[in-house]
């Protein structure tokens, strides 16, 4: 059975389902999903991540955790954990970048919170030599200070959509037509969750709401309001949402979010205000939100570039700048991705962030 072939049958039997129930089927179901059945990553998988691009990426995020963790007295034991690590190429560059720095790894302990059995595979096998523990959800986060880094972590995280009908709202549902799924409305409703909404939205635009978001943001954001540390939240996305930003990628090109399910990755781009609402209920500070270019360049990514570009030449060199310019220019993720940085009410916020 094709999970084509399964969500056909869930909705014969229990109608449309909501686009937030497709993506957690399309990319978790435990035999069909694409997370749960083959690595999406790099060439041979649909997407790229910026750890993958450049290990300058790794490096500048661990020493800023790295350099929080000393402005805050370098508190031991720590947790140093990331959520998605996907390939664990982003953590090996941050344990890399931090070996020199005192203490660090001592206090550290190492946690991926990873729903792929093929994935947490293949990390074993980057972050060979390293203690880890891997956690099923953030609960399993232990009561002690916590230094986080989630890169394209929220972006995966189902989302419903909403389409405005004068003062309610109708959910964007999926259904079939033909054998095949097709997009469709459910009926008007009001949604308490977009009663703000009403002022900054006219008939027929379109929010989208994640509702997982919220739990896991809450968590993390008690820990470092209550023991101490940071988070970075790194994702593509904006301060409010507004619009259909559901895309799939399936060999690293656009798609049919609904043509194959199971066999592309599936994402909307992150909504950072409930983040920081979030966040800020807790009693946790958070930065400003900062394009990923500024971020790095604060950091000294250029510097990072330059230092590396002396012993190569050639092509090396090349994809040296490539790399830089991906990462960075305003045209490539500059400007697409954004850094959310949490940290305690009466600290400073990470290097390369503003309160």
């Amino acid at each position: 059975m094709t999970l084509l072939d399964h969500l056909i049958a869930r909705i014969r039997q229990d109608g449309p389902m909501s686009v937030s129930d497709y993506m957690a089927e399309c990319l978790l179901h435990p035999e069909l999903g694409s997370y749960s059945t083959r690595d999406p990553l790099g060439a041979k998988g649909d997407f790229i991540t910026a750890p993958e691009i450049s290990q300058m990426f790794g490096e500048l995020i661990g020493l800023c955790l790295a350099q929080s963790w000393i402005d805050q007295g370098q508190p031991s034991p720590f947790s140093l954990a990331e959520l998605g690590p996907g390939r664990g190429t982003l953590m090996a560059d941050i344990m890399r970048a931090t070996r020199n720095v005192a203490g660090f790894h001592e206090a550290a302990q190492v946690l991926l919170l990873e729903a792929s059995p093929a994935l947490r595979d293949v990390q074993a096998r980057t972050l060979n030599g390293f203690e880890l523990r891997w956690i099923d959800t953030i609960s399993d986060l232990p009561e002690q200070p916590l230094f986080l880094v989630a890169n394209e972590f929220f972006d995966a995280l189902p989302v419903r959509q909403f389409i405005r009908d004068g003062e309610g709202w109708r959910e964007r549902l999926i259904g079939e037509d033909s054998g095949a799924l097709a997009f469709g409305l459910g009926p008007d409703a009001a949604q308490a969750a977009l009663q703000d909404r009403l002022t900054d939205t006219k008939d027929g635009d379109l929010v989208e709401l994640c509702a997982a978001a919220i739990p896991v943001l809450t968590c993390i954001a008690e820990r470092i309001s209550n023991k101490g540390g940071a988070a970075l939240i790194v994702d593509y996305g904006d301060w409010r949402s507004l619009g259909d930003t559901l895309q799939a990628l399936q060999a690293h090109e656009r798609c049919d979010p609904l043509g194959d399910p199971g066999q592309a990755d599936l994402t909307a781009h992150v909504d950072f205000e409930p983040l920081a609402l979030a966040a800020r209920a807790t009693g946790c500070a958070h930065s400003r939100l900062t394009p990923q270019g500024v971020f790095l360049e604060r950091l000294g990514i250029t510097a990072r570039a330059q230092a590396l570009a002396k012993s190569l030449s050639g092509s090396e060199l090349e994809e040296l700048i490539a790399a830089h310019r991906r990462l960075t220019h305003p045209a490539e993720m500059g400007n697409l991705f954004k850094v959310l940085g949490l940290f305690p009410a009466h600290s400073a916020p990470p290097p390369g962030l503003e309160s």
